[in-house]
């Protein structure tokens, strides 16, 4: 009998219930002696015993189902060793949850500080198996995530319809796209979009640029200027400040975003009229687009076939076209940047996109 656990933690996003999917499918195909728990909430279910018992049919028709079933919760990994507030240890109920259910593998779909915890229960003795969940494509050790390309579709069909607008009004339209740290989705949405500007989080920005490639636009005869931003893209003098000293100036800032911040710069230097356009939570939405169906679906097939071998303590991640098997302590705690350098930054601004650096 294999007892296996499933939970999805941090954001939620396109494909998980895709993902879970194929897990259970490629073990109870190779076994009819299976046993699947879901965990409710992420790790606040495993960590309070709130859990179901599951049958395969929960997990026909969820293919194209945005979200999911477990439901999800941020659990911050840096509060992980310290006592709830009744004083309950986290990481030694989860381990005694993992237990008192005899559970042979723990399966965790998440992000980078997903991981982080996934990481610490393995170094607690318990049974991991992880796949690369997250919008962002952010998670080192594989070339991507699931979610990412139903997140691009969306944010580049926001940055499509702002296109006819923008032209019929012969505006400045900056559409605020997700990314805290990393830029891959605001980068790839902006090249799909057709955006002339995009501001990503590791290149930092200059204000003067940016106001220069928006009038260069407009004395070649363009009436119109998009800009992709990323919702962490930052200046360069906000750059050079210390940790301390930015947390201090964000503290006082009273623009919502970043992208009003841009804007309001951009309308007071040019004279220009600006408009912002934030499509938010709907990056994170909807129906999976049939490449992270695909993509999801292997990859928790790979996770099954790793499970009934025994084979623990890896992510199933996918490398130059191939899904591998990537050990949990070389992807906890280390984020997959864009670098400026990048052939992807040289090629975008060879197309003539400005990264107002």
């Amino acid at each position: 009998m294999k007892r296996v656990g499933l939970l999805t933690s941090g954001g939620d996003c396109q494909a998980l219930n895709a993902a879970m999917r194929g897990v259970v499918k490629s073990i109870v195909n190779a076994s009819d002696q299976v046993e699947i728990y879901g965990f409710l909430e992420g790790y606040k279910g495993l960590i309070y015993g709130n859990y179901k018992m599951l049958q395969s049919s929960d997990f026909s028709g969820i293919l194209t189902k945005g979200g999911t079933i477990l439901g999800s919760s941020r659990t911050p990994f840096k509060l992980m060793r310290e006592p709830d507030e009744n004083g309950l240890d986290k990481v030694e109920a989860m381990k005694h949850n993992y237990y008192k259910l005899n559970l042979d593998c723990l399966v965790i779909l998440g992000g980078n500080g997903t991981h982080k915890t996934a990481n610490l229960l393995r170094t607690e003795g318990l049974n991991v198996v992880t796949l690369p969940k997250t919008i962002d494509n952010d998670l080192w050790g594989t070339d991507m995530t699931f979610g990412f390309q139903s997140a691009v579709n969306i944010a580049t069909d926001a940055i499509d319809c702002i296109h006819t607008t923008a032209a019929s009004h012969g505006r400045v339209f900056i559409v605020e796209v997700m990314g805290h740290k990393v830029g891959w989705l605001t980068l790839n949405a902006g090249i799909a979009g057709g955006a002339d500007i995009i501001l990503i989080p590791e290149i930092p920005y200059d204000i003067k640029k940016v106001v220069k490639a928006i009038e260069t636009r407009h004395k070649r005869g363009s009436r119109f200027t998009i800009l992709a931003v990323a919702e962490g893209a930052i200046s360069k003098a906000d750059a050079a400040l210390s940790k301390k000293e930015l947390k201090k100036k964000q503290e006082k800032n009273i623009y919502p975003s970043v992208s009003y911040q841009v804007a309001a710069e951009i309308q007071e230097r040019s004279g220009l009229d600006v408009r912002v356009t934030v499509p938010g939570h709907t990056q994170r939405g909807g129906s999976p687009c049939p490449y992270d169906r695909v993509f999801a679906s292997r990859l928790g097939s790979e996770a099954g076939k790793l499970i009934m071998k025994g084979e623990y303590g890896f992510m199933v991640g996918y490398k130059n076209r191939e899904i591998v098997k990537v050990p949990l302590e070389d992807v906890a705690g280390k984020l997959k940047y864009v670098s400026p350098d990048a052939t992807i930054i040289k090629e975008a601004k060879m197309l003539g996109i400005s990264f107002g650096d």
